[in-house]
């Protein structure tokens, strides 16, 4: 892609209504424009992001034997009812009548509609277990959004639900997320931490939250530093392995973790004192196990074994993509930019033409571009008769994990320049070998 003919609108100065880092390069770097209070556009960067960032998502929820759905955003107000939530819920649900005066509601959350879907289609023990799980746009009209995607009133979430037979295989499925959301993290290039938590007004006794440490997180949490060497489950792990995914989740919860809300400051402080870590997070997931709460009332029955019927057993399980990836930016940043993680940057390499108009670094950007396409790698090519240090600093601001510098005076020598974002190291190299020390770089 041409940076000529993409829509990247750049912005020089920071805007004064960004309080956090997030905000302000999202704004800056073109990815985002607020719309309304807590409701954003997503420009072409943001999308790139956001779309490889539910591309990472997807792959571990199929890993772990969920089922991809879809539901729509407006939903009956009687389903709410049926579950004893739509009077209950507060001013964050944005309540609504169609033309027929029927009472409908942009959905801040999916168990009533899943439930529905569900004891529509499922009467036997035989057909379970089921999770399905969905990417979709959700509104809660929070009292206050702020800062930026990390706390928006229009949001993307991964919501998944479990059905079960009973409280184990509930458990089972729960452990299936937990494991399932430690990879999700990894690959998205975080340090996540499982920690207690409280339910709120989802419901349910059994609840995680994960949590990236972050200084500017808006919240504190008490863990173990040990948390930050526990090796993340491999791609091979058997989601069908009950013992095994269940050794894997007392691990991840074997030492002090948990929120401001469920802190015990007896427990932690039981910590050895060099191991204790108090600090700012960010949540990125958050999972429940909330048995009957919607079966029972909604009437999601199935036949067990012995011939009776019995409510099954639920959990709920939410990731926001949307301000994922405002985290990950919070998590990996730098004074000139962003620095984006290889899995989730909107392009692979960012290739500069120091020179547009000349003929000989023209001829050379196009046939760098055209090999690394064709290498597989995403190429953004800034082609603008823009300064070079125009040049550098928008790439540095946008954070592509890769930049090819193309000048007359390299190329007099047979050589180009390639920059590592994360860590600014720089080295000639020769465009013939480029594609494989890209490859090379990559891999490591």
């Amino acid at each position: 892609m041409r940076l000529s003919r993409y829509f990247l609108p750049i912005l020089r100065e920071t805007p004064k209504e960004a309080e956090i880092v997030s905000h302000r390069l999202m704004l800056r770097a073109g990815m985002i424009r607020q719309e309304s209070a807590g409701i954003y556009a997503w420009l072409p960067l943001g999308l790139a992001v956001l779309n490889r960032v539910c591309a990472v998502i997807r792959a571990e929820q199929d890993r772990s034997g969920a089922v991809e759905i879809l539901m729509p955003t407006i939903q009956s107000a009687e389903l709410w009812r049926e579950s004893g939530r739509y009077e209950a819920y507060g001013k964050e649900m944005l309540r609504i009548r169609d033309r027929h005066e029927r009472e409908m509601l942009f959905g801040p959350t999916n168990e009533e509609m899943v439930t529905e879907i569900f004891r529509a289609a499922i009467r036997s023990y035989k057909d379970l277990p089921k999770n399905l799980y969905q990417i979709q746009w959700k509104f809660r009209d929070e009292v206050r959004p702020r800062f930026g995607t990390m706390r928006s009133r229009e949001f993307l979430m991964k919501d998944a639900y479990s059905f079960d037979l009973d409280q184990a295989g509930a458990r089972h499925a729960y452990n299936k997320m937990f494991v399932a959301y430690l990879r999700t993290f990894a690959r998205l290039g975080l340090k996540a931490i499982p920690m207690r938590a409280e339910t709120g007004p989802i419901g349910g006794d059994l609840s995680h939250e994960f949590i990236i440490l972050a200084q500017t997180g808006e919240s504190e949490v008490f863990c173990d530093r040990a948390y930050l060497d526990f090796p993340v489950p491999a791609a091979g792990t058997d989601f069908d392995d009950v013992a095994g995914l269940q050794g894997i989740v007392d691990h991840w919860t074997s030492r002090y973790a948990a929120t401001s809300e469920m802190h015990d400051a007896d427990a932690f402080a039981a910590v050895p004192e060099a191991e204790r870590m108090a600090a700012r997070g960010i949540e990125v997931g958050h999972i429940f196990y909330f048995g009957t709460k919607y079966s029972e009332p909604m009437g999601a029955r199935v036949t067990g074994p012995d011939g009776q019927e019995r409510p099954v057993h639920m959990g709920s399980y939410g990731i926001g993509p949307s301000r994922l990836v405002a985290a990950i930016i919070e998590a990996s940043h730098d004074e000139a930019g962003i620095v984006w993680p290889d899995a989730v940057a909107p392009f692979d390499v960012a290739l500069l033409n120091l020179k547009t108009g000349d003929a000989a670094t023209d001829a050379a950007c196009a046939s760098i571009q055209g090999e690394l396409e064709a290498a597989g790698l995403t190429v953004l090519y800034d082609d603008r008769d823009e300064r070079p240090g125009a040049k550098f600093a928008s790439a540095d601001l946008i954070g592509l994990p890769w930049q090819v510098i193309v000048g007359p005076k390299g190329l007099a020598d047979g050589m180009i320049e390639l920059k590592r974002r994360a860590t600014g190291a720089r080295e000639s190299v020769a465009p013939q070998a480029l594609v494989e020390r890209l490859r090379q770089g990559r891999a490591g």
